[in-house]
Protein backbone atom coordinates (compact mmCIF):
# COMPACT_ATOMS: atom_id res chain seq x y z
CA UNK A 1 0.00 0.00 0.00
CA UNK A 2 2.09 2.86 -0.76
CA UNK A 3 -0.05 5.38 1.77
CA UNK A 4 -1.49 5.30 5.29
CA UNK A 5 -4.87 5.33 6.40
CA UNK A 6 -5.07 8.62 7.45
CA UNK A 7 -5.25 9.31 3.63
CA UNK A 8 -7.58 6.80 3.10
CA UNK A 9 -10.17 8.00 5.57
CA UNK A 10 -9.89 11.08 4.31
CA UNK A 11 -10.10 10.23 0.55
CA UNK A 12 -12.99 8.00 1.42
CA UNK A 13 -15.08 11.00 3.16
CA UNK A 14 -17.71 13.18 2.01
CA UNK A 15 -16.94 16.73 3.07
CA UNK A 16 -13.52 18.18 1.76
CA UNK A 17 -13.10 14.86 0.11
CA UNK A 18 -8.97 14.29 -0.17
CA UNK A 19 -8.56 17.40 1.08
CA UNK A 20 -8.66 16.73 5.04
CA UNK A 21 -5.69 15.90 5.21
CA UNK A 22 -3.29 19.05 3.04
CA UNK A 23 -5.52 21.29 4.95
CA UNK A 24 -4.62 19.85 8.36
CA UNK A 25 -0.93 20.27 6.64
CA UNK A 26 -1.41 23.65 5.80
CA UNK A 27 -3.09 24.74 8.77
CA UNK A 28 -0.01 23.78 11.02
CA UNK A 29 2.14 25.43 8.51
CA UNK A 30 0.23 28.41 8.70
CA UNK A 31 -0.01 28.65 13.01
CA UNK A 32 3.54 28.01 13.43
CA UNK A 33 4.70 30.39 10.66
CA UNK A 34 2.90 33.42 11.95
CA UNK A 35 3.33 32.77 15.57
CA UNK A 36 7.36 32.69 14.99
CA UNK A 37 7.78 36.06 12.56
CA UNK A 38 7.83 38.26 15.08
CA UNK A 39 10.66 36.20 17.38
CA UNK A 40 12.44 36.04 14.07
CA UNK A 41 12.00 39.55 12.95
CA UNK A 42 13.19 40.84 16.41
CA UNK A 43 16.42 38.12 15.92
CA UNK A 44 16.66 39.99 12.47
CA UNK A 45 16.80 43.47 13.92
CA UNK A 46 18.81 42.25 16.96
CA UNK A 47 21.82 41.08 14.06
CA UNK A 48 21.28 43.74 11.49
CA UNK A 49 19.50 41.97 8.66
CA UNK A 50 17.62 44.79 8.14
CA UNK A 51 17.03 46.39 4.47
CA UNK A 52 17.72 49.95 4.21
CA UNK A 53 15.53 51.69 1.62
CA UNK A 54 18.22 54.14 0.63
CA UNK A 55 20.77 51.57 -0.47
CA UNK A 56 19.47 51.82 -4.09
CA UNK A 57 16.38 53.63 -6.21
CA UNK A 58 14.62 50.26 -6.94
CA UNK A 59 13.36 49.97 -2.95
CA UNK A 60 9.57 50.87 -2.95
CA UNK A 61 9.40 50.26 0.81
CA UNK A 62 10.40 54.07 3.14
CA UNK A 63 11.29 52.64 6.54
CA UNK A 64 14.11 50.32 7.46
CA UNK A 65 12.51 46.55 7.71
CA UNK A 66 13.69 43.60 9.37
CA UNK A 67 14.59 40.60 6.64
CA UNK A 68 15.06 36.94 7.63
CA UNK A 69 11.29 36.25 7.25
CA UNK A 70 12.11 32.81 5.55
CA UNK A 71 13.07 31.45 8.62
CA UNK A 72 9.51 31.57 10.18
CA UNK A 73 8.89 29.91 6.51
CA UNK A 74 10.90 27.22 6.87
CA UNK A 75 9.76 26.11 10.38
CA UNK A 76 5.99 26.38 9.44
CA UNK A 77 6.91 23.83 6.65
CA UNK A 78 9.06 21.59 8.74
CA UNK A 79 6.56 21.26 11.68
CA UNK A 80 3.57 20.42 9.34
CA UNK A 81 5.49 17.37 7.71
CA UNK A 82 7.20 16.33 10.75
CA UNK A 83 3.92 16.39 12.32
CA UNK A 84 1.35 15.24 9.80
CA UNK A 85 3.25 12.51 7.64
CA UNK A 86 3.91 9.90 10.17
CA UNK A 87 -0.23 9.77 10.67
CA UNK A 88 -0.10 9.92 6.44
CA UNK A 89 2.41 7.65 5.83
CA UNK A 90 3.04 5.68 9.06
CA UNK A 91 5.20 2.83 7.54
CA UNK A 92 7.41 4.91 5.46
CA UNK A 93 6.73 8.80 6.46
CA UNK A 94 10.27 10.48 4.91
CA UNK A 95 11.29 9.16 1.48
CA UNK A 96 14.90 9.98 0.65
CA UNK A 97 14.11 12.60 -1.67
CA UNK A 98 12.09 14.80 1.15
CA UNK A 99 14.53 13.99 3.82
CA UNK A 100 16.37 15.93 1.23
CA UNK A 101 14.13 19.06 0.68
CA UNK A 102 14.50 19.68 4.30
CA UNK A 103 18.15 19.54 4.01
CA UNK A 104 18.93 21.17 0.88
CA UNK A 105 15.97 23.90 2.32
CA UNK A 106 17.69 24.65 5.28
CA UNK A 107 21.20 25.57 3.30
CA UNK A 108 19.30 27.62 1.09
CA UNK A 109 17.50 29.14 4.10
CA UNK A 110 21.01 29.65 5.48
CA UNK A 111 22.52 30.86 2.58
CA UNK A 112 19.97 33.58 1.93
CA UNK A 113 20.33 34.64 5.58
CA UNK A 114 24.09 34.95 4.34
CA UNK A 115 23.34 37.03 1.27
CA UNK A 116 20.66 39.16 3.01
CA UNK A 117 23.90 40.60 5.49
CA UNK A 118 26.77 40.52 2.88
CA UNK A 119 24.93 40.90 -0.21
CA UNK A 120 26.66 37.55 -2.57
CA UNK A 121 27.05 38.95 -6.20
CA UNK A 122 25.13 38.09 -8.82
CA UNK A 123 27.89 35.10 -10.25
CA UNK A 124 27.78 33.60 -6.67
CA UNK A 125 24.13 33.63 -5.97
CA UNK A 126 23.87 31.55 -9.50
CA UNK A 127 26.18 29.33 -8.27
CA UNK A 128 25.23 28.74 -5.32
CA UNK A 129 21.18 28.04 -6.39
CA UNK A 130 22.58 25.77 -9.46
CA UNK A 131 24.30 23.11 -6.97
CA UNK A 132 21.37 23.45 -4.55
CA UNK A 133 19.41 22.08 -8.00
CA UNK A 134 21.81 19.55 -8.39
CA UNK A 135 22.09 18.06 -5.02
CA UNK A 136 18.83 17.48 -4.23
CA UNK A 137 18.42 15.32 -7.15
CA UNK A 138 20.63 12.87 -5.26
CA UNK A 139 18.66 12.36 -3.05
CA UNK A 140 16.81 9.25 -4.45
CA UNK A 141 15.09 5.86 -2.91
CA UNK A 142 12.29 3.92 -3.33
CA UNK A 143 10.09 6.97 -3.09
CA UNK A 144 11.35 8.70 -5.92
CA UNK A 145 13.27 11.29 -6.86
CA UNK A 146 13.36 14.98 -7.63
CA UNK A 147 14.31 14.88 -11.55
CA UNK A 148 12.94 15.11 -14.89
CA UNK A 149 13.64 12.07 -16.40
CA UNK A 150 12.01 12.55 -20.22
CA UNK A 151 9.13 13.96 -21.56
CA UNK A 152 5.95 12.75 -23.10
CA UNK A 153 4.98 13.55 -27.25
CA UNK A 154 2.12 11.33 -29.10
CA UNK A 155 2.29 8.78 -26.58
CA UNK A 156 5.53 7.79 -26.54
CA UNK A 157 8.11 8.76 -23.83
CA UNK A 158 11.33 10.24 -24.75
CA UNK A 159 14.13 10.26 -22.14
CA UNK A 160 16.58 12.58 -21.23
CA UNK A 161 19.22 10.03 -20.35
CA UNK A 162 22.26 11.97 -18.78
CA UNK A 163 20.82 15.43 -19.82
CA UNK A 164 18.39 14.89 -16.85
CA UNK A 165 20.10 16.49 -14.52
CA UNK A 166 21.16 19.71 -16.33
CA UNK A 167 17.75 19.59 -17.45
CA UNK A 168 16.35 19.57 -13.85
CA UNK A 169 19.06 21.69 -12.45
CA UNK A 170 17.98 24.52 -14.95
CA UNK A 171 14.49 23.91 -14.68
CA UNK A 172 14.83 24.27 -10.63
CA UNK A 173 17.23 27.41 -11.31
CA UNK A 174 14.78 29.20 -13.13
CA UNK A 175 11.64 29.20 -10.68
CA UNK A 176 13.96 29.89 -8.10
CA UNK A 177 15.17 32.39 -8.78
CA UNK A 178 12.01 33.96 -10.61
CA UNK A 179 10.08 33.83 -7.23
CA UNK A 180 13.35 35.82 -5.74
CA UNK A 181 13.05 38.17 -8.51
CA UNK A 182 10.08 39.00 -7.98
CA UNK A 183 10.04 39.58 -4.38
CA UNK A 184 10.08 43.80 -4.89
CA UNK A 185 6.56 44.74 -2.84
CA UNK A 186 5.12 44.04 0.61
CA UNK A 187 3.33 40.79 0.03
CA UNK A 188 3.88 39.80 -3.76
CA UNK A 189 6.46 36.89 -3.44
CA UNK A 190 4.18 34.92 -0.68
CA UNK A 191 0.82 35.54 -2.22
CA UNK A 192 1.92 33.93 -5.59
CA UNK A 193 3.55 30.99 -3.48
CA UNK A 194 0.43 30.60 -1.64
CA UNK A 195 -1.55 30.12 -5.14
CA UNK A 196 1.12 28.22 -6.75
CA UNK A 197 1.34 25.59 -3.22
CA UNK A 198 -2.51 25.71 -3.18
CA UNK A 199 -2.73 24.57 -6.69
CA UNK A 200 -0.02 22.09 -6.79
CA UNK A 201 -2.12 20.47 -4.07
CA UNK A 202 -5.20 20.25 -5.08
CA UNK A 203 -4.08 19.21 -8.75
CA UNK A 204 -2.26 16.29 -7.09
CA UNK A 205 -5.32 15.65 -4.51
CA UNK A 206 -7.39 15.16 -8.01
CA UNK A 207 -5.06 12.56 -9.56
CA UNK A 208 -5.15 10.72 -6.16
CA UNK A 209 -8.97 11.04 -6.13
CA UNK A 210 -9.13 9.80 -9.50
CA UNK A 211 -7.50 7.09 -9.74
CA UNK A 212 -8.87 5.77 -6.41
CA UNK A 213 -12.51 6.12 -8.22
CA UNK A 214 -10.49 4.63 -11.22
CA UNK A 215 -8.95 1.36 -9.14
CA UNK A 216 -12.96 0.80 -7.28
CA UNK A 217 -14.31 0.26 -11.01
CA UNK A 218 -11.71 -1.16 -12.92
CA UNK A 219 -12.54 -4.21 -13.75
CA UNK A 220 -10.05 -5.30 -16.97
CA UNK A 221 -7.30 -7.78 -16.70
CA UNK A 222 -4.66 -5.98 -15.27
CA UNK A 223 -6.05 -5.05 -11.51
CA UNK A 224 -6.44 -2.15 -9.98
CA UNK A 225 -3.00 -2.67 -7.95
CA UNK A 226 -1.58 -2.36 -11.49
CA UNK A 227 -1.96 1.18 -10.96
CA UNK A 228 0.07 3.14 -8.73
CA UNK A 229 -1.03 6.44 -7.06
CA UNK A 230 2.79 7.25 -6.24
CA UNK A 231 4.07 9.91 -4.35
CA UNK A 232 0.58 12.04 -4.92
CA UNK A 233 -0.73 12.08 -1.70
CA UNK A 234 2.38 13.40 -0.15
CA UNK A 235 2.94 16.03 -2.78
CA UNK A 236 -0.54 16.78 -2.02
CA UNK A 237 0.31 17.33 1.68
CA UNK A 238 3.82 19.33 1.06
CA UNK A 239 2.38 21.58 -1.25
CA UNK A 240 -0.21 22.62 1.60
CA UNK A 241 2.24 23.23 4.41
CA UNK A 242 4.58 25.45 1.64
CA UNK A 243 0.72 27.40 0.84
CA UNK A 244 -0.18 27.32 4.61
CA UNK A 245 3.73 29.09 5.71
CA UNK A 246 3.56 31.23 2.81
CA UNK A 247 -0.07 32.75 3.73
CA UNK A 248 0.98 32.51 8.16
CA UNK A 249 4.17 34.65 6.82
CA UNK A 250 1.78 36.86 4.17
CA UNK A 251 -0.04 38.31 7.56
CA UNK A 252 3.22 40.01 8.40
CA UNK A 253 4.29 40.98 4.87
CA UNK A 254 1.44 42.61 3.43
CA UNK A 255 1.40 46.51 3.09
CA UNK A 256 2.49 47.66 5.32
CA UNK A 257 5.15 44.71 5.72
CA UNK A 258 6.75 44.72 9.20
CA UNK A 259 9.15 41.90 7.91
CA UNK A 260 10.23 40.96 4.25
CA UNK A 261 11.41 36.95 3.67
CA UNK A 262 14.40 37.97 2.33
CA UNK A 263 16.80 35.88 -0.15
CA UNK A 264 16.51 32.79 1.70
CA UNK A 265 12.91 32.77 2.02
CA UNK A 266 12.32 33.82 -1.63
CA UNK A 267 14.29 31.27 -2.65
CA UNK A 268 13.13 28.37 -0.17
CA UNK A 269 9.53 28.59 -1.40
CA UNK A 270 10.63 28.66 -5.28
CA UNK A 271 13.02 25.99 -4.69
CA UNK A 272 10.13 23.66 -3.00
CA UNK A 273 7.28 24.53 -4.93
CA UNK A 274 9.56 23.46 -8.45
CA UNK A 275 10.82 20.17 -6.86
CA UNK A 276 7.50 19.47 -5.69
CA UNK A 277 5.99 20.32 -9.04
CA UNK A 278 8.20 17.68 -10.52
CA UNK A 279 7.52 14.70 -8.17
CA UNK A 280 4.18 15.30 -8.19
CA UNK A 281 2.33 17.72 -10.35
CA UNK A 282 4.67 17.00 -13.36
CA UNK A 283 3.82 13.03 -13.38
CA UNK A 284 0.50 13.79 -14.14
CA UNK A 285 -0.94 12.85 -18.41
CA UNK A 286 2.02 13.56 -20.08
CA UNK A 287 -0.18 15.88 -22.56
CA UNK A 288 -1.11 17.92 -19.71
CA UNK A 289 2.87 18.48 -17.49
CA UNK A 290 4.39 19.74 -19.91
CA UNK A 291 2.00 23.15 -19.36
CA UNK A 292 2.56 22.82 -15.93
CA UNK A 293 4.96 25.18 -15.06
CA UNK A 294 3.64 27.50 -17.31
CA UNK A 295 0.48 27.62 -15.24
CA UNK A 296 1.73 27.75 -11.91
CA UNK A 297 4.57 29.93 -12.07
CA UNK A 298 3.62 31.67 -15.23
CA UNK A 299 3.30 35.31 -13.51
CA UNK A 300 6.86 34.87 -12.30
CA UNK A 301 8.27 33.75 -15.45
CA UNK A 302 6.42 36.23 -17.20
CA UNK A 303 7.96 38.67 -15.56
CA UNK A 304 11.36 37.46 -15.69
CA UNK A 305 11.18 36.86 -19.48
CA UNK A 306 9.24 40.69 -19.84
CA UNK A 307 12.74 42.06 -17.67
CA UNK A 308 15.10 40.32 -19.31
CA UNK A 309 14.03 41.58 -22.95
CA UNK A 310 14.02 45.09 -21.54
CA UNK A 311 17.62 45.07 -20.41
CA UNK A 312 19.23 43.35 -23.59
CA UNK A 313 17.21 45.98 -25.38
CA UNK A 314 18.61 49.03 -24.00
CA UNK A 315 21.87 47.45 -23.56
CA UNK A 316 22.23 46.74 -19.97
CA UNK A 317 23.36 43.44 -17.89
CA UNK A 318 20.65 41.32 -17.22
CA UNK A 319 21.48 40.66 -13.64
CA UNK A 320 21.58 44.47 -13.12
CA UNK A 321 18.73 45.35 -10.19
CA UNK A 322 16.28 47.82 -11.87
CA UNK A 323 12.90 48.74 -11.58
CA UNK A 324 11.67 47.15 -14.63
CA UNK A 325 9.85 44.15 -13.01
CA UNK A 326 5.51 44.07 -13.45
CA UNK A 327 5.09 45.26 -10.24
CA UNK A 328 7.28 48.20 -10.82
CA UNK A 329 5.16 48.83 -14.20
CA UNK A 330 2.36 48.64 -12.28
CA UNK A 331 3.10 51.56 -9.68
CA UNK A 332 4.23 53.70 -12.34
CA UNK A 333 0.90 53.46 -13.68
CA UNK A 334 -0.74 55.19 -10.67
CA UNK A 335 -1.21 51.64 -8.72
CA UNK A 336 -0.59 51.45 -4.96
CA UNK A 337 0.77 48.35 -3.78
CA UNK A 338 -1.94 46.79 -2.27
CA UNK A 339 -3.45 47.47 -6.03
CA UNK A 340 -0.54 45.83 -7.39
CA UNK A 341 -0.31 42.67 -5.79
CA UNK A 342 -3.69 42.23 -6.45
CA UNK A 343 -3.76 42.73 -10.07
CA UNK A 344 -0.82 39.61 -9.85
CA UNK A 345 -2.56 37.60 -7.44
CA UNK A 346 -5.55 37.64 -9.94
CA UNK A 347 -3.38 36.98 -12.71
CA UNK A 348 -1.97 33.86 -10.51
CA UNK A 349 -5.23 32.94 -9.79
CA UNK A 350 -6.63 32.54 -13.11
CA UNK A 351 -3.64 30.94 -14.32
CA UNK A 352 -4.33 28.38 -12.22
CA UNK A 353 -8.09 27.90 -12.35
CA UNK A 354 -7.07 27.03 -15.86
CA UNK A 355 -4.48 24.62 -14.92
CA UNK A 356 -7.21 23.15 -12.75
CA UNK A 357 -9.95 22.88 -15.49
CA UNK A 358 -7.20 21.34 -17.73
CA UNK A 359 -6.07 18.67 -15.13
CA UNK A 360 -9.91 17.78 -14.20
CA UNK A 361 -10.49 16.81 -18.36
CA UNK A 362 -7.72 15.63 -19.33
CA UNK A 363 -5.15 14.70 -16.53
Amino acid sequence: MTFGLFWLADASGKVLQGFRAPLFAGVIALAVTYLLTPFVRKVAIRKGAVDDPKRDDRRVHTEPTPRWGGLAIYAGIAAALLIVLPFAYPINPYPVYLIGLLLVGAGIVVMGALDDLYQFSALKQLLIVLAFAVAIQFFQGPGGAVRVGGIGYAERWIPFGVWAVPITAIYIFVVTKTMDTIDGIDGLTAGIAAIAGATLSVVATQEVLQMLEFRQHYQGPLGPEKFVIGEQPRVALVAAAIAGSAIGFLRHNYNPAKIFMGTGGAQLLGFLLACISIVGAMKTATAVAIFIPIFVFGVQIFDAFFVVVRRLRSGSPITQADKRHLHHTLLRKGLSQRQAVWVLYLAALALSGVLLLVVKYFG
